[in-house]
């Protein structure tokens, strides 16, 4: 285990204190370390409106602030180059699209299946796309809704169309996991999302047993279909093979979308540190190592909303378990807020560090809000000196390595000072600006990279002191993340 940079992190923490002048970009330097490939993610919470909508669409007018609302959001989101947006597309067994399966969303017109007049998760995709960015669906899995919305969600409704499938549980219906159909029925959200969006992940939410497991009412389940597995071992493999039907369904359609979750924080309990009750593996059954080990897993997006001995150690060991997959860690940002924990920003400062110097392929942050509102200065932080420059995502070899074709660009002079950098279409790619005052241009070097775009130009300015004396250079960027020479 690579605990060096752990100890120098809390060291460091405690020799200079939360509330010294002494910054964590000073220690340790990260527009310094900013790599090319770096998920930079964001989860933008539909449920309640949490994130976004704020306002319901309840008239024309109302519906084009709507948009506009989420517009801005994507704007600043782009602005601190931001390029991974997880948004939520199904929230508790309702939809922000229309869906053959399941209802509209009360978040969109304050009513459950009610039309928005217009389609958000196609707007959401192509909004997200013409800045550079890339859209991952956000699924909430087994979670279904609370009892007491069971009767607002209409004939689309689960509790309608499959009442055989869920449990209550709490003051909720679950899918019931250990059920034939459960994982059916996820495979069908998935199948739809897909195969009508052009979306460039699916990540799921809650894929696993819920909080309180011991008491979830799957006694007769097991008893009917657990064999002569121990009900842990036979709980992880009824999640897993949700896991493992989904990959394979999304898989056939279109193996570039790229799936990913958000499994609770620690995986495990370690030999040195305890996850003091809660855990992925033995607390809600996620074997999700496991996953990346069976190649049925993408990317993980850990729920690591802790500090200290809870995240350092925890980290290190979803890196060194990563099969060769990508790890990115899910920042708690919420917590800086003092309505929550009243975090100082120090606390994420040296997390983000730490995930650089770990070799982590990039951070995740819970929720949009958060960062926008730019609580406790984190969105002048991250824009201005962790993130430097624009990044790429993390290409998946493991589904593909093969370049694309290179554009073939011409420079167009459009008026006494403006010029374009044009090219002809390359199928499923987006493009990666670089500019240097060197020749040849370095396309390793990300101090480079300008912007990335879905556009097949690049208009600017002769006259703008930031390029003035550049020399271009335009690649393609593949589905998978494979970018031309």
């Amino acid at each position: 285990m690579k605990y060096t940079l752990y100890i120098i992190v809390t060291f460091a923490a405690a020799l200079f204190g939360t509330h010294s002048k002494i910054q964590a970009q000073e220690l340790f330097s990260p527009a310094n370390s900013a790599p090319k490939y770096e998920v930079r993610g964001v989860w933008l919470t539909t449920l309640g409106g949490l994130d976004w909508p704020r306002i319901k669409a309840t008239s024309a007018a109302k519906r084009e602030q709507q948009k506009q609302e989420l517009c801005q959001i994507l704007d600043q989101l782009k602005a601190a180059k931001i390029n991974t947006v997880f948004m939520q597309t199904r929230i508790r067994g309702a939809v922000i699209y229309p869906s053959k399966i399941e209802p509209w969303d009360v978040c969109l017109t304050g009513q459950y299946d009610k039309d928005p007049g217009y389609d958000p998760l196609a707007f959401a995709i192509e909004e997200t796309h013409k800045r550079g960015m890339e859209l991952h669906a956000w699924v909430v899995t087994v979670p279904s809704f609370k009892i007491k919305d069971a009767t607002k969600l209409g004939p689309k409704g689960l509790l309608k169309t499959h009442p055989d499938l869920l449990k209550k549980h709490n003051d909720m219906y679950y899918l019931d996991p250990g059920l034939p159909g459960a994982d059916d029925y996820l495979v069908s959200i998935c199948k739809e999302i897909v195969s009508r969006y052009d979306v460039d992940g699916i990540h799921f939410d809650y894929i696993r047993y819920p909080e309180n497991a011991e008491g979830f009412p799957d006694g007769a389940t097991y008893k009917k279909y657990g064999g002569k597995q121990s009900k842990a071992e036979w709980r992880r493999a009824n999640i897993t093979r949700m896991v493992r039907k989904s990959h394979a369904a999304i898989k056939a359609l279109k193996p570039w979308v790229r799936l990913s979750c958000s499994p609770v924080g620690k995986f495990k309990d370690m030999r040195r540190f305890s996850s003091r009750g809660w855990n992925a593996y033995a607390a809600v059954y996620q074997n999700a190592q496991g996953w990346l080990r069976d190649g049925i897993m993408d990317m993980l997006c850990p729920m690591m909303y802790f500090q200290g001995d809870h995240f350092y150690p925890f980290a290190a060991d979803w890196q060194e378990n990563s099969y060769g997959r990508t790890i990115v860690p899910g920042l708690g940002i919420y917590f800086l807020s003092p309505r929550e924990k009243d975090w100082n920003l120090g606390v994420i400062q040296r997390e983000l560090c730490y995930i650089r110097e770990q070799g982590l392929q990039g951070q995740a942050y819970f929720r949009s809000q958060f960062l926008t509102e730019n609580t406790k200065g984190l969105y002048d932080y991250v824009k201005n000196a962790y993130y430097p420059y624009p990044a790429l995502l993390p290409p998946m070899t493991w589904q593909s390595s093969t370049s694309p074709a290179a554009p073939v660009v011409k420079e167009e002079r459009t008026g006494a000072t403006t010029a374009s950098l044009k090219w002809e279409p390359i199928k499923n790619c987006r493009y990666v600006i670089y500019a240097s005052k060197q020749l040849p241009v370095d396309t390793s070097d990300p101090a480079n990279i300008v912007t990335v775009t879905s556009q097949c130009e690049y208009p600017y300015n002769l006259l703008s002191s930031t390029l003035l004396g550049l020399h271009f250079k335009v690649t393609a960027l593949d589905r998978y993340g494979n970018e031309s020479k």
